[in-house]
């Protein structure tokens, strides 16, 4: 199969990319799918011309490529109402500034894309953010106002950013996600129509954000097939806890109390199998990303378990029917 599987580099910021690398490499990984926060640094990338080629040779010298970056900090500061949680995805010095954080959020999103030009990647992952997300639940009461100039307001957020995103050639690949703009199935075909269904604006497919909340990741990845630039294998438990509810009780991730929770890729309730049957039929060939996130495992355990998953069930389309040969002449 030509599809590569590579790991997500967030979830391993506080290792040295040359760390990271190494240990990719180790436990079977093809390539890094690079978070800006974490291991490509895009101020650097455009304005020291050794920065980009010391990347990418610390990448080959360990057989990895990459052929996607993750900006997803940056993202949600763009289209978000400000609280103080914004201030540990911005610089340091525009903490409790709203406005400033916004506008230096646009501007890094911008430069982002042409990083990712230079770099020679034609991906960008990432969250939008939202204006409306505090108002999920339609109490007290949301009108459709409300919604509508929240939609519009990412509309006008976000045009400019794609923008720049065309001249350079690059696409953005939204992970649908609670606090996100587009958070489910409806959420993610109305902010397409919002869009006119521009060709820069995709998805990176992410099927654990969308179990818990009760929507099928296969009819999700069928219906938006032709939007997948970029697929996250990331798997989610569902417990049958008749105390908990979906909405988390503000219990933190890891702790079985809870309804459900992010595990390492094979030992959830996300349908992997029927995921490869629909991206095959879509005809995607990209990456198959793993972002690991499970408290409840030992993390390097974890990546080099879930590499050896994915692999393992990375096939390819037959390319003949299987009663081809039920035939007497």
């Amino acid at each position: 199969m030509s599809r590569i599987v590579t790991l997500a580099s967030g979830q391993f910021g506080d290792m040295s990319l040359d760390e990271l690398a190494a240990k990719a490499a180790s436990w079977g990984y093809d390539g890094l799918e690079l978070a800006t926060h974490a291991h490509f640094d895009v101020q650097k990338a455009l304005k020291d011309d050794g920065y980009i080629p010391h990347i990418w040779d610390t990448l080959k010298k360990n057989g990895l490529r990459c052929e996607a970056i993750s900006a997803h900090l940056v993202g949600q500061c763009v289209g978000d109402v400000w609280d103080e949680r914004l201030d540990n995805f911005a610089p340091a010095h525009l903490a409790g500034k709203p406005q400033e954080i916004r506008e230096w959020a646009i501007a890094e999103m911008k430069d982002t894309a042409r990083a990712a030009k230079k770099f020679g990647v034609k991906v960008v992952n990432g969250f939008t953010g939202s204006p409306i997300w505090a108002r999920w639940y339609s109490y007290p009461q949301t009108s459709d106002t409300m919604i509508n100039d929240g939609f519009q307001k990412i509309y006008d957020l976000w045009s400019p950013i794609f923008d720049v995103f065309d001249e350079c050639g690059i696409k953005f690949a939204l992970e649908v996600h609670p606090s996100e703009i587009a958070f489910d199935y409806y959420t993610t075909e109305r902010l397409f129509a919002l869009f006119r269904d521009r060709p820069t604006l995709g998805l990176n497919y992410d099927p654990s954000h969308l179990l818990w909340q009760g929507v099928s990741e296969l009819v999700f990845a069928r219906d938006f097939a032709k939007k997948i630039y970029h697929v996250h294998m990331k798997d989610v438990k569902l417990f049958k806890n008749e105390k908990a509810g979906i909405l988390g009780s503000f219990i933190t991730f890891g702790d079985t109390r809870r309804a459900w929770n992010f595990v390492s890729v094979g030992h959830g309730d996300v349908d992997f199998d029927g995921i490869i049957r629909e991206l095959n039929q879509a005809g995607y060939t990209g990456p198959l990303s793993v972002e690991w996130e499970d408290t409840g495992m030992d993390r390097e355990f974890g990546a080099k378990e879930a590499c050896a998953y994915v692999k393992g069930i990375n096939f390819s389309p037959s390319n003949i029917a299987f009663d081809d040969a039920l035939t007497v002449n």
